[in-house]
């Protein structure tokens, strides 16, 4: 693979991808969901913030969108091109990448209450969302 893959991805497919696997956070973070649960495992304060700044905002999509596109690249360089496959790689990417990457960064860090929580949130949350990211960029690249 090299990087003129860039220049064959469909990035309306990247695009919308990316919007749904960050839309996903807001429901999966919410507080009837795992948001809660993801507060205190985590120690923050469970208070709404008071001043809620863009960067709260444009990190998760910009990280969102970052290993979207490097999944779309991994799916067109494997010739992915059905809603199946798609969610296949989705699957694959969120096992075998973010969660263990999850599971490292957040059941290890003994600054949280109680870090597999933190963890078993976390790394949910991007195998659900790398799935979905990946049934989409399978419908459409």
């Amino acid at each position: 693979m090299n990087l003129s893959v860039l220049g064959d991805l469909n990035w309306l497919a990247v695009v919308v991808a990316t919007i749904a696997y960050f839309g996903l956070g807001a429901v999966w973070y919410a507080e009837y969901a795992f948001g809660r649960a993801y507060q205190r495992a985590s120690g923050q304060d469970l208070s709404p913030p008071e001043n809620k700044s863009a960067a709260a905002v444009a990190v998760p999509l910009l990280t969102c969108f970052v290993i979207t596109l490097a999944t779309a690249m991994v799916g067109r360089a494997s010739n992915t091109d059905n809603v199946m496959e798609g969610l296949l790689l989705g699957l694959v990417v969120g096992i075998g990448i973010a969660l263990p990457v999850r599971f490292v960064t957040g059941a290890y860090d003994m600054t949280k209450p109680a870090p597999m929580t933190f963890a078993v949130i976390g790394a949910g949350y991007h195998i659900v969302g790398l799935t979905l990211a990946g049934a989409i960029l399978g419908l459409w690249i």
